[in-house]
This record gives C-alpha cells, sequence and structure tokens, in this order.
C-alpha cells in the first residue's frame, strides 16, 4: 500500500475509542476491542469498523424493504377492505329489496284467502330455515321459490363478505403492526450508525471511505476478470431507454429510506419510479423485483436491466452498461453512478422480457460527480 493510502497514525491513538463505540452501539463486548500490548495492524483497524458499519447499513436497508412491502400489502388490503364494504352495502340493499318484495307478495296473498305457511316462512329474517324444511319447499312455486333463493343467497353473501372484511382489517392490523416495527428497526440501525460516526473526525470518516473504495475498486476488478459480465455490448429497448432517462435525472437527488420520489428515493424506489416512467410497472421492492420479474444471466445484461444485491436480495440498481450501475445506494448518500461489483451481485432481471434492443444507442455522458465516492452517514425521515 502507498503511503498516500495508509492508514493515517490517528489509528494507533484514536480508533480504539470509535472501536470501542462501535461496540457498545453493537453490543459487541467492549474487551474485544481493548488494546493489546502489540496492538493490531492499523489497517485491520479500519477494516473491523468499516465492516461493522457496512453490516449496519445492510440491515437498515433490509428492514427498509420490509417497512416498505408492508406499506405496500397495507395499501391493498385497505382497498380490499373499502371494496368489500361497498359490496356489502350494495347486497344489503338487494336483500331490504327482495324482503319488501316478499312482503308485498304476503299481504297479496292474504287478501285473496290468507297467509300460506309457505309464506310465513318467507318472511322470517332467518331464509335458511325455509330451506331446511322440505316438504314445504316442494309445495313452493314458481315466482316464489325465486324469492325465497334471492333471500337465503343474499344472506350467504352477506355472510362471506363480513367475515372477509373482518379478516381484510384483521391483516391491515398485523401489516401496521409489522411496519411499525420495520420502522423501528430502520432508526435502530441508522442510529448506531450515528454514534459510530460521532465518534470519529473528518480525517477518520475519508480514511474509512477511502478504505471502502479501495475494496469497491478490488471486487470490481475482479468481477470483471471472472468473465461473468460478457464481453458484448448489448443496447437498451426502447422502454429500457426511457427508464434509463428518468434514472440518469435523478443522479444527485438524497437517498431517503422508503422514498419513491420525486425529491428522494431508496433503492427499489428509483428503479421502479424509473421503468412506471418508461410504461411498465414492476413490484415495488427489490425482493419482489427478483422474485416476479424474469431472470437475465449476468453475461447478457443490457442497459436498463436491474442488478439485484445480497442473498436475501436487499438492494437493486439499474445497469448502464460497461460494468456501471445506477443506483440509490444508502442513507447519507444520493443516486449516483457505481461499479456493478460495488455490493455482492445476486443476479439480474429485466422488466420487459422479450422486447428487442435499440438498433443504434448512444448512452448519456456521465457526469464527474455522478461517481465520487459514497459518504459514510446517515439520512432524514421520509
Amino acid at each position: 500500500m502507498s503511503a498516500a493510502h495508509r492508514p493515517k497514525e490517528w489509528v494507533r491513538r484514536a480508533l480504539v475509542c470509535g472501536a470501542l463505540l462501535a461496540a457498545a452501539a453493537l453490543g459487541i463486548p467492549g474487551q474485544a476491542y481493548a488494546a493489546p500490548a502489540d496492538p493490531p495492524p492499523d489497517n485491520q483497524t479500519l477494516v473491523v469498523l468499516l465492516e461493522q458499519l457496512q453490516d449496519l447499513y445492510q440491515k437498515a436497508e433490509q428492514a427498509t424493504e420490509t417497512y416498505v412491502q408492508a406499506k405496500v400489502d397495507l395499501e391493498e388490503n385497505q382497498s380490499k377492505a373499502e371494496r368489500l364494504d361497498r359490496q356489502l352495502a350494495e347486497e344489503r340493499t338487494a336483500l331490504s329489496d327482495a324482503r319488501s318484495l316478499a312482503g308485498q307478495l304476503a299481504r297479496e296473498q292474504y287478501k285473496s284467502g290468507g297467509v300460506s305457511p309457505y309464506l310465513s316462512l318467507l318472511l322470517s329474517r332467518d331464509p335458511q330455515d325455509a330451506f331446511t324444511q322440505g316438504h314445504v319447499l316442494d309445495r313452493a312455486a314458481g315466482s316464489q321459490a325465486d324469492l325465497v333463493a334471492q333471500l337465503e343467497n343474499g344472506e350467504k353473501r352477506i355472510a362471506a363478505l363480513n367475515r372477509a372484511q373482518q379478516h381484510a382489517l384483521d391483516g391491515s392490523a398485523q401489516l401496521e403492526e409489522k411496519q411499525r416495527e420495520a420502522k423501528e428497526d430502520i432508526e435502530r440501525q441508522l442510529a448506531d450508525v450515528e454514534r459510530i460516526l460521532a465518534g470519529l473526525t473528518g480525517s477518520q470518516i475519508e480514511d474509512l471511505q477511502e478504505l471502502e473504495q479501495q475494496g469497491i475498486d478490488r471486487a470490481q476488478a475482479a468481477f470483471l476478470r471472472s468473465g461473468r459480465l460478457g464481453s458484448s455490448a448489448l443496447a437498451p429497448s426502447l422502454a429500457g431507454n426511457r427508464a434509463l432517462s428518468f434514472a440518469y435525472a435523478q443522479l444527485g437527488k438524497p437517498y431517503v429510506w422508503g422514498a419513491e420520489g420525486p425529491k428522494a428515493y431508496d433503492c427499489s424506489g428509483l428503479t421502479s419510479r424509473a421503468w412506471e416512467h418508461a410504461g411498465t410497472t414492476i413490484p415495488r421492492t427489490s425482493q419482489e423485483q427478483w422474485k416476479q420479474l424474469p431472470r437475465v444471466p449476468l453475461d447478457q445484461l443490457r442497459p436498463g436491466d436491474l442488478v439485484v444485491y445480497f442473498p436475501g436480495a436487499t438492494h437493486v440498481a439499474m445497469y448502464i452498461g460497461n460494468g456501471m450501475v445506477i443506483q440509490a445506494p444508502r442513507p447519507g448518500a444520493v443516486v449516483k453512478i457505481s461499479p456493478i461489483a460495488s455490493n455482492p451481485v445476486l443476479g439480474a432481471v429485466r422488466p420487459d422480457s422479450g422486447a428487442p434492443s435499440m438498433t443504434h444507442y448512444v448512452s448519456p455522458p456521465v457526469p464527474r460527480s455522478a461517481t465520487d465516492p459514497t459518504p459514510l452517514g446517515t439520512a432524514p425521515r421520509p
């Protein structure tokens, strides 16, 4: 390691304090970071602290995706409950109309000679009882039998809708709790990041960022050498090009967990909005994007495809070509352009699978600031 990239002298004296603070935030025994008689290499201490920060960021993003999915599910559940409520109102109106007709028939029959046992049952508040008496139904005729069937079916539909509505309401309560827990988890992880960074100077944080960038550069070089990416330069589809144009227009906007534009984004908020702008609706979260969208081999990636990261599919970015992606990386950062291997690659998906690539494509110019190293920090609440 050159002198320019060697961790600074402050590590021997000050970083142990930062590591102890990190240990306290993470619940790691403090003695694990006590300064030994022969201090470990400075770079080793840096690596430990950086790994802790990266782990907290990943956990925060995983909780963010859980929070967002709970929000999506809750909105769908609430829409379902509202739809069921409208159906219940319609069914109750129809049942009331049927009962009114039954009353009219009873009055007419009474005028002509008395109410039959059949119509007495017809007017019951529990039409199911009428159906249990087969000898009565055997004597039923024409419109009266149809009316009883209408009453019975109406009662059954109302009972079923009541059960479905209650199930939807119970589901909404559970999803609200899941969302609340995920929100608390996000805030807890980011608070730990804040506590660690609060114990470091600006120079110390710069050293950590430099070490992180060195790791990304090594990972990118290894990824490109592996041949996983392929050598052919493919063009995006027309829709993919529109999604890319949208993503480029968001460069420099802040990462905010749970955000989906237009002023800020999280990782899947950016990719879902970009493809929505292109006319293709895709799932909101990275896990569902990985689960539902068609997979594409890495050696067939084209601009506009989505690259998914980590074993749990908790991060996503948009491929732009030449081994680079646009992403909303993490709290404290902005939408930027990064090497594809800046995180462990899980695989890739294509929102418009089957659409042909453009014949002529020129990739947009990349602003120099868009490739700056990702800062360490935290983001405001959404």
